[in-house]
């Protein structure tokens, strides 16, 4: 109960610092203000992060404080590839209601350049666990094709989902993101489906993953 409560005070954290960001600017905000609108104290603040700097390493706990409620609202029962489609959905919902784009194209491009810990690229998170369940659930309902590997897949999904908020960056957020994504998610997906001519397969090659 006590690591629960931890992990809530830490997320409520991150939550309301990203909100305050995007709403007034990340330079215009204090950390009094954080712990206000997080209903926290400063004492738990400086617990986890010692200013509001470390808060700009936290992106990936904002997507992963998401994806750990959809989690408890999704159906299981949704086929996979329709769950994967949701997934996105509501995580650029999340980007473009709640992340500045000027941190959200710092972030990523020092992800680029950094020799340290890729926050991006961590698979222990919530949100790589997650699409390794779905897609091997879906491949065991035969939903989602066995030609390669589940590893593999998760790589090219979140290949994909990268791409897109990239692309969305330089383009300085001219378009909707969510709304763009719905119509190119499917087609990125296509090669997912069990359904999908395997003559239209490209041929599989073996290629450097270390998922």
């Amino acid at each position: 109960m006590a690591k629960k409560s931890s992990r809530n005070t830490r997320g409520r954290i991150v939550a309301a610092a990203w909100q305050l960001f995007y709403e007034q600017g990340y330079e215009n905000t204090t950390v009094d203000e954080i712990v206000e609108s997080s209903e926290t104290s400063k004492g738990s603040f400086y617990h986890y992060f010692g200013g509001k700097d470390a808060l700009l390493g936290t992106l990936s706990d904002l997507f992963d404080e998401k994806y750990e409620s959809l989690q408890e609202t999704m159906d299981p029962n949704m086929p996979a590839l329709e769950q994967l489609l949701f997934l996105n959905s509501e995580l650029f919902r999340l980007i473009e209601n709640s992340v500045s784009l000027d941190l959200l194209a710092r972030l990523l491009s020092t992800q680029l350049v950094t020799s340290g810990e890729k926050h991006l690229l961590n698979h222990k998170r919530t949100y790589y666990r997650l699409l390794r369940r779905i897609i091997a659930q879906g491949q065991e309902r035969g939903e989602i094709a066995k030609h390669r590997s589940v590893s593999e897949l998760v790589k090219r999904y979140t290949l994909c989902e990268r791409a897109l908020l990239y692309d969305w960056c330089l383009c300085s957020g001219e378009y909707s993101l969510r709304d763009y994504a719905a119509q190119v998610m499917p087609i990125f997906l296509c090669d997912f489906s069990p359904d999908f001519p395997s003559s239209l397969r490209p041929e599989r090659k073996p290629y450097h993953t270390s998922l």
